[in-house]
């Protein structure tokens, strides 16, 4: 990919947004119709991508804006 390694600097913040919303990984699969394991992928820093709706939802479920959950570079 002209040079551009595929190591990435996103950092995803979802236990944090979770502890502080007194919600269950599985809570949230429910409420925002996502699977555990898509969410699980996402919560450990495994996911690849991350669509737009997924990110929507989400944010809806959790009240909550992008940057909330991801974050660029050093951890917050």
């Amino acid at each position: 990919m002209d040079g551009v390694t595929d190591h990435h600097e996103i950092t995803v913040h979802l236990d944090r947004v979770l502890a502080e919303r007194g919600m269950t990984l599985t809570e949230l699969s429910n409420r925002a119709g996502i699977s555990l394991v898509n969410l699980s992928v996402l919560k450990n820093g495994r996911a690849r991508a991350v669509r737009f709706s997924t990110l929507s939802r989400l944010c809806a479920v959790l009240d909550c804006q992008p940057g909330d959950l991801l974050s660029h570079g050093q951890t917050r």
